[in-house]
């Protein structure tokens, strides 16, 4: 099964692409996590990386998308994948599509997760707290929720309109085993 996960950051979709991928099988690609563990290696790459994460800013589509293609060629994409944060961009959209295309994969799913901002902030002030992130505090939280309006959405909207039958919107807002409830009553359809 091969799933993409629109939604803000600290909508929940990391959390729900773990419950459903560990279900399901399949590969968890976070974009975030895969940069996260690029830190850790301290070479010229993870540095340039360290200086724009903690910017708030985005990595460059080329980039992300080198990252994104050598994991879905990998053999722990074979069983299928939710891709969490990825595309981010109408350009990584092109890119995907016309890598899809290519090697004749078709998605099963895109989900949306719908939330309030206002307690996406909350939500992200908390699991900074928790888990003594640097890369959460109020002014970069903004920064990533304007970013993900004016870069993000559109691409959503845009699969929304290519991937109608299979794009289905999830309300974020609602407690983690509701929503791994609603996002597996729709899987279990397939």
């Amino acid at each position: 099964m091969k799933i993409i996960f629109f939604g803000p950051p600290g909508s929940g979709k990391g959390t729900q692409a773990k419950l459903i991928s560990d279900k399901l099988n399949i590969s968890h690609l976070s974009t975030g996590e895969i940069l996260r563990k690029k830190l850790d290696e301290g070479d010229n790459i993870a540095l340039r990386l360290k200086e724009i994460m903690s910017s708030g800013n985005l990595v460059s589509d080329n980039l992300l998308n080198k990252i994104i293609t050598e994991k879905l060629n990998s053999v722990d994409c074979l069983d299928g994948y939710i891709l969490d944060g990825y595309p981010r961009t109408l350009p990584q959209a092109d890119f995907l599509l016309s890598f899809m295309k290519n090697n004749k994969i078709h998605l099963d799913y895109v989900f949306d997760f719908k939330i309030d901002f206002k307690e996406v902030t909350s939500r992200i002030l908390k699991r900074s707290q928790l888990e003594k992130r640097s890369d959460d505090n109020i002014d970069i939280i903004q920064n990533r929720l304007d970013k993900y309006t004016k870069e993000t959405q559109p691409v959503s909207e845009s699969f929304r309109v290519k991937f109608a039958p299979i794009y289905k919107v999830i309300e974020a807002s609602n407690e983690i085993a509701q929503i791994q409830k609603d996002l597996m009553k729709i899987l279990k359809k397939s």
